[in-house]
């Protein structure tokens, strides 16, 4: 059986007393909570996912009225075994997207993303090529955008849309692509994962390689916006240049396991947000995906059919190092948090990590290093 979720293990085995310092040193400051609209709260009900709302709020400015965005992120499960018809598993997941934005709507969300190539299972552990590569579509009119684009003029949100891409002007290769489509259902454009994982079941360069996107920004507007895809979260050089890019909010949609990733979860996302200066949204899906037939990763683990368990445990953390308590690692959820976008800059003015962080330095360092003839600065 697993845990449901790490604060209400802590809720219910630390003392009353005790446990706001260790929620605060665990989480940093006090984020209070966003109440929940009663329309969102039937719709969550009724489609059995879990709903949570918190605020940052910033210092009150003379020059500078408060920048207020709400950001809503979701995690799921799939719905479908893994053995229905393709086009019914990706339909199945449009239903429950589209009932989990409605309550987004309602609880005021200004932008909205979902997690890891969110319209499929996560098929890349079988590296099995048919029948997963069918779920691949193009980023500019495949039908999960197009999905997404009327979810956007209907509820006036930005929607952050982590599909597999198949690029037909390029050959027919796959990507793994994160579309960014604005309130009026333009699409803004997209970004490719940086960084591909090799590591246990994570087969995922038997699909797609490291994207050529860069490190886009995108202005919306609420605020500008980047996307830092799954293992990307791993390097902080990734998340530096969307710092470095302008950005306000960086959205990381992943799919990791508990038995890999697990502990470094709570870390990496709420470290980036204190290094770079902006708000990060950790996304993880849930569940334990089947598969069709068993496969093996090169790791003396015996053949299996399934992945491991998805812990979602979704979060937001702020440039100050506080975040919101985590979504359910068992549960299909939204996760709303109101935004003060000044924040960002306060807390730049406050820990000069931008002003002191030697940019020249690193730059000829990296060039260096990235030389056949480089030598390492090693003393003896």
């Amino acid at each position: 059986m697993e845990l449901e979720s790490l604060e209400k293990c802590l809720e219910e085995n630390i003392p009353e007393n005790l446990l706001s310092d260790v929620q605060r040193i665990l989480y940093g400051r006090n984020v209070p909570i966003l109440e929940i609209h009663p329309d969102a709260k039937i719709l969550s009900s009724h489609h059995n996912f879990d709903i949570q709302g918190y605020r940052f709020n910033a210092a009150s400015e003379q020059l500078r009225a408060p920048r207020i965005v709400r950001v809503g992120i979701i995690q799921n499960k799939i719905i479908l075994p893994t053995t229905a018809r393709l086009e019914a598993q990706r339909d199945k997941l449009h239903e429950l997207i589209s009932h989990i934005a409605e309550a987004a709507f309602h609880n005021g969300v200004n932008i909205l993303c979902m997690q890891e190539a969110w319209p499929m299972p996560f098929a890349f552990c079988t590296r099995e090529k048919q029948p997963w590569c069918e779920f691949a579509e193009r980023a500019e009119d495949g039908p999960t955008t197009k999905f997404i684009q009327q979810l956007c003029r209907r509820f006036n949100m930005v929607i952050v849309s982590p599909i597999l891409e198949r690029d037909e002007r390029h050959s027919d290769v796959l990507w793994n692509t994160a579309v960014v489509i604005d309130n009026t259902g333009r699409i803004l454009g997209k970004h490719r994962k940086n960084h591909i994982p090799r590591v246990g079941d994570f087969n995922e360069s038997t699909y797609y390689s490291e994207g050529n996107t860069g490190h886009p920004v995108f202005e919306t507007a609420f605020g500008r916006i980047a996307v830092n895809i799954c293992y990307g979260r791993h390097h902080p050089l990734n998340w530096l240049m969307f710092g470095l890019n302008g950005a306000e909010i960086v959205f990381n949609p992943s799919a990791t396991v508990g038995a890999l990733s697990e502990p470094l979860w709570g870390i990496e996302a709420r470290n980036a947000a204190i290094a770079n200066g902006y708000f990060t949204c950790a996304i993880n899906r849930v569940g334990t995906e089947v598969f069709p037939n068993e496969f093996t990763s090169g790791d003396g683990k015996q053949a299996h059919k399934e992945f491991g368990h998805f812990y979602g445990s979704s979060y937001i953390a702020a440039p100050d190092g506080s975040r919101t308590p985590g979504l359910s690692r068992t549960k299909n959820g939204l996760l709303v948090a109101e935004l003060d976008l000044n924040l960002c800059r306060q807390v730049k003015d406050m820990w000069g990590f931008q002003m002191t962080q030697r940019l020249d330095l690193y730059s000829y360092s990296l060039s260096r290093a990235a030389e056949l003839d480089f030598e390492p600065q090693i003393v003896r």
